[in-house]
Order: structure tokens, then C-alpha cells, then sequence
């Protein structure tokens, strides 16, 4: 009797000890896969991001080119390059093509200022307080924003009273808020050093706002006769800034992007010929790979 209890508890041992050790390497098993998907994962966003730098890179090349027919335009357009299952697409973006809103005028601004989704009334106190924030007296204009009116709105701080250092900053401006400053973040600039916007250089988006000319190109001016000085706009080339928008869809789907401003020096050397001023990662709701982007995309 006492032989069949022991027989009976070593039994319910063995199968605890068999339960607890496949318990243990079912689970070791789901560690392993997840793991193995973080490093696959880890894996493909490296050489996403490796993709979309190599695309940085020939956007590079391609607007020192010598030649105009080959060069990139500057205007918008989205280029497509291909290697094995990797499709990269670079957008290129003048600063030029901006409206500086360190330069700009008072009516430069308020034209700007339509595109965006407020009123006529707080489209004025907007421009108002970004003229504001950036001239050096503390004097009012109509509607506008100085120290006395941040105070009053309970904010810790107050105008600069000096140029936009970056363009994040204009988000402190009073009556600025996210959905405004994404609406304005495509159309303006901090680089362009210019009063007006070059036309030559600019997207179909500003040039439609900034003209009021409807276009039915989607490349822009560029197709279109446009008396310009051939000095003046090689001088403006020299110092040139531009964003480019580089991202990767990598086995069919959109796995990563990076924006980059990149500053023309007057460098000799083709390999310090540019300077970059920003890098900075984008995501999905950014895509160059939608139904819009492809109204832009080079296909010669």
C-alpha cells in the first residue's frame, strides 16, 4: 500500500515537473519570436533609414549638377529612385520658394495667413502679433501682441522683440496654436533672407496663394515664361537652403522618412558643398507615396 502511494506521488511529481518545463520552454519559445520580430523590426528601420539617407545623398549630387536639364528642381517635385525592393522618393523644397516670415511684409503675411482655416479677424491679430514678436519696440499694432497682452493671457513669457530664431518658435506667438502652425509650417521659412518669395523655386501651393493664379500644372512656374535677372537668381543660388523630404517604402510599405535642411556653402569641394542645418525623422502622416504625392512625381 505504502509502495502504491509513493509510486502514485512520484508520479504526480514527474507530471508537474513535465508540465512546469513545458510551461517554461513555451514560453522561452514566444521570447524567441519576439525577439527575433524587435531585431527583424530593428533590422528593416536601419536599413529604411540607411535608404532614405542614400536618398539625401543624390539629391545632393543631383542639384549641383552643371547640367539645368539633368539638375533637380527645387520646387517640389518628387523624385523616384528603385534598388531591388526599396522605393525611395525625394522631395525637394527651395526656402526661397517661402515666405520668410522674418522678411515678409505685412501684406506678404496676411496673404500667407488665407490659407489657413481661421477667420478674417484672428488671420489679422495673427499677423499683428508676429509683427509683434519680431520688431524690436514695444509699441502695439492694431490687434496685435506685446508684453502686456502675453501677461494677460497668463503666459511666462513674453515677445522677443527680435527675428525667429526657428521656425517652431512662431507656435509662441499669441493666438498661434497646432492646427494654424501646421497649415503655415509648409508654405513658410526662416531661411529665405528674401522680402518676397522667389516664384522660380516655389511650390505650386504657395504660388497659387501667394498670386491668386489658379494653376493647372502640377509642377508649378517652372513650364511657364517667367522674366527673371539671370544674375540675380544665380546669386540667390549661391547661399541657397533647401528641405528634403527622403522616404522609403520597403517591401511595399511605408517604413520610414527623414527631413533635412541643408544649406549651399560656397565650398569648392563637392563633398562639403552643403551644410546641414537640421535632421529631423517623419512619420506616416507624411507620406510621399499617396494619391496627392503622385500628381508631383517626376516620371521621365
Amino acid at each position: 500500500m505504502m509502495r502504491k502511494k509513493q509510486a502514485g506521488l512520484a508520479m504526480v511529481i514527474v507530471i508537474w515537473v513535465l508540465s512546469l518545463m513545458t510551461i517554461m520552454a513555451g514560453s522561452f519559445a514566444l521570447t524567441m519570436r519576439r525577439e527575433t520580430t524587435v531585431i527583424s523590426s530593428v533590422k528593416d528601420n536601419a536599413v529604411a533609414i540607411a535608404a532614405a539617407e542614400t536618398g539625401i545623398t543624390v539629391a545632393e549630387q543631383m542639384l549641383l549638377l552643371a547640367d539645368k536639364e539633368k539638375r533637380w528642381h527645387a520646387d517640389g517635385r518628387i523624385y523616384q529612385l528603385h534598388y531591388q525592393d526599396t522605393e525611395i522618393r525625394v522631395r525637394v523644397l527651395s526656402e526661397q520658394g517661402k515666405v520668410d516670415i522674418n522678411k515678409a511684409g505685412e501684406p506678404l503675411l496676411t496673404t500667407i495667413m488665407t490659407a489657413t482655416s481661421i477667420d478674417m479677424a484672428e488671420q489679422q491679430a495673427l499677423v499683428s502679433a508676429i509683427l509683434d514678436w519680431r520688431d524690436k519696440d514695444d509699441l502695439v499694432h492694431i490687434n496685435g501682441a506685446e508684453k502686456q497682452q502675453y501677461e494677460e493671457a497668463g503666459l511666462s513669457y513674453q515677445p522677443a522683440n527680435k527675428a525667429f530664431n526657428q521656425l517652431d518658435e512662431l507656435q509662441m506667438v499669441l493666438g498661434m496654436n497646432a492646427t494654424v502652425f501646421n497649415e503655415l509650417q509648409p508654405l513658410i521659412t526662416v531661411h529665405s533672407g528674401l522680402p518676397d518669395v522667389n516664384l522660380k523655386v516655389a511650390s505650386k501651393e504657395v504660388i497659387q496663394i501667394v498670386t491668386g493664379i489658379e494653376l493647372e500644372n502640377e509642377q508649378g512656374f517652372l513650364q511657364q515664361d517667367i522674366e527673371t535677372d539671370s544674375d540675380k537668381v544665380q546669386n540667390l543660388e549661391k547661399n541657397e537652403v533647401y528641405s528634403v523630404i527622403s522616404q522609403v517604402r520597403l517591401f511595399g510599405e511605408l517604413t520610414a522618412g527623414i527631413k533635412v535642411m541643408l544649406k549651399k556653402t560656397a565650398n569648392g569641394n563637392q563633398s562639403k558643398a552643403f551644410k546641414v542645418l537640421n535632421w529631423q525623422p517623419i512619420y506616416q502622416e507624411l507620406s510621399l507615396f499617396n494619391d496627392e504625392s503622385n500628381h508631383y512625381l517626376v516620371t521621365e
